[in-house]
């Protein structure tokens, strides 16, 4: 059987109005039953291939089920069998964790905004059971639709587990076989693999992986008991693997040809032409499913051409945009057209199969969105260049030494193993509704004001009564930590539903940066300093960092990622400026986001850390030495970068240790001079830690950080969380700092 002209790698799986997400929230809450779920998320996935369908994607088999109730990683792990899971509490304590076990680790899907769930490799063999995948192929069936199911590859699967364990690669290539097996005894005619892993530099050399992967592929296409595979390559280019896999010899070979990819490597083009044979059709990843621009269409026409292939899809799965424009009232009208969000990339795709001439309207939509965004006025601002161009070039440095600034800072009277929390607590109901009235213009200013002010004043006086050393405003005034500062920085726009899973029901609406930023006002500073006249102890002003206000936004595409964060770090240092002025002393830029942009290649990586690490220099660089500089790291494994998180020289640094039990600490080393507060409480579920667990994980950082460099605070911000839990844990952590405090004081 042909593979479709036609395809996507991914649609977004959340619902358009975030059907998803409701629906497990409202299971882990027990406000619906399991059936009453089941039920929900099989209309939700019905729904969906119905409207692919009436975009245009009827061939057989190009829709592709890439469905999961939480991680499309897990889901994989749990059909091979690397994981495993009696019912669907079991499967979500894998997520989420309860009382008797920790979740799984969670970190980073490549470098994207979104996060998998990390299996966990033990001694037991591997369980294949297909069963999950023939459950999404039979009831696609059922509806009249012919999907193709969706598994992450081998390759990538080990590659993404701990402890990466490569040696178990042929019994976990038997255990793919297996599934294979079963698809093709249910009358699946294509399978699609994605093995992403191949675009990226790990732990094992390119080389020696695109052997393993040669060996595997060739291994499992050897057999004829299985579905035609339709093998994808997101993420990046191919090298030492692209022999590999063509010599392995797939049915169907899916190559990433964004224009960020393109960037990166021009010549992959002319590589892939040269070597992918008649024998495997050829799939051109030419849309890009991680920006919103609207795609030049005769510039991909033109690489079509060079490549001699129909057949066309996203360059990587489209969860990592919105779902359409249609749901978009707002935008300003003269940039709307510049955009492309998931339907819309559907249209694209379609262009490029039917040609400029039976596509004549999409190459002309195409031609206005190119013509009309060169020719705008939004995209420089000539003030913020000449600001721009007036910096010191290369790295720049805060002074004094930190040695100093340590000496300076002693004036706010901290006690050792200090506590503090990440930065928002709970947004409950009663603030999302109070938002939505505003919003809607059913209250006006001055009240939505004094109930935020209400708020903050709760939280200062539950960190007071908890023992808190450092405290926190709550961030009741922020709807997300990037959006809030998007709609007060000149250079973005925002949408109304432009929501993307960042993981399980996790969703954020990432601004666009359109054009030059700059700061008209001061954001943060009424509230810092409304916080500060609450309370004795230091509160800390909130910052979003450069780096994560690029990673969590859709970036512009004719200008440099450096360019914008040297943009957005001196807009960001007025600000600082003008927190030391009302009195504030404690100041945190957040740059949780620094490993994702992380390029996947390791020879790209010095160049991004250099100036990933100078836009948040810019940002602290005229702090005075007695104003202690936070800034805030998670969801990712940091040890490939810890040198750069330690060039950051910020004053103290949090970062999300709890879930790995401190491993990350195991990189710190005498370079590292920073204070240090690894986290003790995994924020990501909603179990509460015991004093006990807590103490266990302070004495644990102990050993790699002395006594008194080290801080105590949970994972992250509390903003997902609920007061019932976070009263209670929040005094779990004081008392085991109080514990493990009584007992190291008597040997300083």
């Amino acid at each position: 059987m042909t593979f479709p002209h036609a395809t996507i790698e991914g649609y977004p799986r959340i619902g358009r109005n975030r059907e998803l997400k409701r629906a497990l929230e409202s299971y882990w809450a027990g406000r619906i039953d399991q059936e009453t779920f089941l039920s929900t998320t099989h209309a939700l996935r019905i729904d969906t291939y119905n409207r692919l369908r009436d975009l245009g994607l009827t061939e057989d088999y190009t829709i592709p089920a890439d469905v999961a109730y939480y991680d499309q990683v897990l889901e994989t792990a749990l059909t091979v069998g690397v994981l495993s899971a009696a019912d669907l509490d079991e499967e979500f304590a894998l997520c989420r964790g309860t009382d008797e076990r920790n979740p799984l680790e969670m970190t980073k899907w490549f470098d994207t905004n979104y996060h998998y769930l990390v299996p966990e490799l033990s001694g037991d063999a591997f369980h294949p059971d297909a069963s999950r995948i023939l459950r999404i192929v039979e009831e696609a069936r059922a509806a009249g639709h012919t999907v193709r199911p969706y598994l992450v590859g081998p390759i990538t699967l080990l590659a993404l587990s701990k402890p990466i364990d490569f040696s178990r690669l042929d019994e976990l290539t038997a255990a793919y076989a297996s599934v294979f097996q079963e698809l093709k005894a249910a009358g699946v005619e294509w399978v699609q693999v994605a093995e992403p892993i191949l675009t990226a530099d790990i732990e094992v050399e390119d080389a020696e992986l695109a052997k393993l992967a040669g060996e595997a592929w060739t291994e499992l296409l050897g057999s004829e008991d299985r579905p035609n595979v339709y093998l994808t390559t997101p993420y990046g280019s191919l090298r030492e693997g692209l022999a590999a896999v063509v010599a392995a010899g797939p049915e169907a070979l899916q190559v990433d040809l964004a224009p960020a990819t393109l960037a990166a490597d021009p010549e992959y083009p002319a590589r892939i032409a040269a070597a992918v044979p008649d024998s495997i059709t050829l799939v051109a990843g030419l849309i890009d499913g991680r920006n919103i621009w609207a795609g030049n269409l005769r510039q991909k026409e033109e690489i079509l051409e060079q490549l001699g292939t129909k057949h066309v899809s996203t360059s990587v799965s489209l969860q990592h945009v919105p779902h359409t424009l249609d749901d978009e009232k707002s935008l300003p009208v003269d940039v709307a057209g510049w955009f492309s969000f998931a339907d819309e990339k559907i249209g694209e795709v379609q262009a490029l199969v039917a040609g400029r001439f039976d596509a004549a309207d999409a190459f002309a939509r195409s031609d206005r969105a190119v013509r009309t965004r060169a020719e705008s006025t939004k995209l420089h601002n000539p003030a913020v260049a000449e600001r721009v161009a007036a910096l010191p070039e290369g790295q720049v440095k805060r002074q004094p030494e930190f040695a100093e600034r340590v000496e300076a800072q002693k004036a706010l009277g901290l006690p050792l193993l200090p506590t503090t929390t990440i930065g928002s607590f709970p947004q409950t109901a009663e603030l999302r509704r109070a938002r939505t009235q505003h919003r809607n213009g059913e209250l006006s200013d001055a009240d939505y004001n004094e109930r935020l002010r209400d708020e903050v004043k709760s939280v200062i006086e539950l960190q007071e009564r908890l023992g808190l050393d450092v405290l926190v405003h709550g961030e009741p005034e922020r709807n997300d930590m990037v959006q809030y500062f998007a709609e007060l920085l000149e250079g973005f726009v925002t949408t109304d539903n432009g929501w993307v899973q960042s993981y399980g029901s996790r969703c954020t609406r990432p601004p666009i940066v359109v054009g030059d930023v700059s700061r008209p006002a001061p954001m943060t500073v009424e509230w810092a300093k409304y916080a500060q006249s609450l309370s004795d102890k230091p509160v800390k002003g909130m910052l979003t960092g450069p780096v994560t206000i690029l990673a969590w936004s859709f970036t512009r595409d004719d200008v440099t990622l450096a360019e914008s964060a040297d943009q957005i770090g001196v807009a960001l240092a007025d600000e600082v400026t003008d927190l030391e002025a009302a009195g504030i002393k404690v100041i945190q830029i957040d740059e949780p986001a620094l490993r994702e942009l992380l390029p996947l290649r390791a020879d790209a990586r010095p160049e991004y850390l250099d100036w990933a690490v100078r836009s948040f220099r810019l940002v602290s660089l005229n702090a005075a030495p007695e104003t202690q500089i936070h800034t805030h790291l998670c969801y990712s494994e940091f040890g490939q970068i810890i040198d750069a998180v330690a060039g950051l020289d910020a004053d103290v640094t949090s970062i999300e240790a709890a879930r790995s039990r401190m491993e990350l600490l195991e990189d710190i080393d005498e370079t590292f001079h920073s204070e240090i507060g690894p986290g003790i409480w995994d924020i990501h579920a909603p179990r509460v830690p015991s004093v006990a667990e807590m103490a266990e994980l302070i004495r644990a950082a102990l050993k790699h950080v002395p006594v008194e460099r080290l801080w105590v605070n949970p994972d992250c911000g509390l903003k997902t969380r609920g007061y019932a839990e976070v009263e209670p844990a929040l005094r779990n952590m004081v008392l085991a700092r109080d514990e493990v405090s009584s007992e190291v004081s008597v040997t300083v």
